[in-house]
């Protein structure tokens, strides 16, 4: 999905609020036109991920090592592995183990430090509390119960960390329902942001659970082109796909996988572009979005997997 001119405009005020610190003023102009020249050369047909990580490779050039969130992704991953035996139990207590999952998974997505400015434990707290009240739609939970039983394998898309930990919570509950679906997780290749990579899976125990591979890259989403080759045939030959955050959702869209997305509406653009509240959730898969038209923001109407998204499908497939 190309980035929207909000998704521009917030790029273009991160990076001016990340060298702000730094004296050399020439060096900041400089800087900031060469950003603008990625945004200029890129900016009408890549995704706000892709933009991200050219960005992100030339402030490594200009200015050395990127912010630092080693230490707030171990703080979300213990957090939440504190949280975890409690959150098992309240999913198993309840009429419907899988479709508990998904709220508590939608809600743990709101450990972003890209989309959201001030990350509060309060306020993650607050939304799992709510989970249980929050609400799945039914045809799309049936269908995607009904796409399960003939699938043979999956692949999960996980975003950030932390919110890794209910991924793994919600891949457990999904193995004892469908036993002989083989189940594989990516994972970011490199460390961008506070997005999970293998380290992070190996933290909370994901890698004892079922394989998981690092996509090759550092992108804070799923670039199908900067994929490695081994992450872009498992996703390619995927039956179903969960698809988790909107750094993928911002990636995939339009691509023609059809994912099922799983994510929390976090910043305006995403707020006007569903037509939710903010912090409310998304569970559909990409040919049954729907989306409001407010605020002029629009990504049109319902998006069929038509003869167009096949075609990109078999010829990335093709590519293989």
């Amino acid at each position: 999905m190309r980035a929207s001119s909000m998704c521009i405009s917030c790029l273009i005020s991160k990076q001016e609020k990340l060298i702000r610190q730094f004296p050399d003023e020439e060096k900041k102009s400089e800087y900031m036109h060469q950003v603008l020249g990625i945004l200029y050369q890129n900016g009408q047909s890549a995704s706000a991920p892709s933009l991200a990580e050219k960005i992100d490779t030339l402030h490594r050039q200009f200015w050395g090592q990127t912010e630092d969130f080693s230490a707030q992704k171990k703080l979300y991953n213990d957090l939440l592995l504190s949280m975890e035996e409690e959150i098992e139990r309240r999913i198993r207590d309840s009429e419907d183990p899988l479709r508990e999952c998904i709220k508590y998974v939608c809600a743990g997505n709101y450990i972003d430090f890209s989309a959201v400015e001030n990350v509060d434990k309060t306020v993650l707290g607050s939304l799992l509390e709510k989970a249980a009240g929050e609400n799945v739609p039914e045809e799309e939970y049936q269908a995607f119960l009904s796409d399960l039983r003939s699938a043979d394998t999956l692949v999960c898309l996980t975003d950030n960390c932390g919110e890794i930990v209910l991924d793994k919570i919600f891949i457990r509950h999904l193995k004892e329902e469908f036993p002989d679906l083989k189940i594989t997780a990516i994972v970011r290749g490199q460390n961008v942001i506070n997005d999970a990579t293998m380290e992070d899976a190996k933290a909370v125990g994901l890698t004892g659970l079922i394989p998981c591979i690092g996509n090759g890259n550092a992108a804070p989403g799923t670039v199908l082109s900067e994929l490695s080759p081994e992450a872009r045939r498992v996703l390619l030959e995927a039956d179903v796909i969960i698809s988790k955050g909107q750094g993928n959702f911002e990636s995939l869209y339009g691509e023609g996988l059809n994912p099922y997305y799983l994510f929390l509406c976090k910043c305006e653009l995403f707020v006007r572009r569903f037509g939710l509240e903010r912090y409310a959730s998304v569970f559909s898969r990409e040919d049954r979005i729907f989306r409001a038209r407010r605020g002029g923001v629009s990504l049109a109407d319902p998006l069929p997997l038509g003869e167009a998204a096949q075609r990109t499908r078999k010829s990335a497939k093709d590519a293989l």
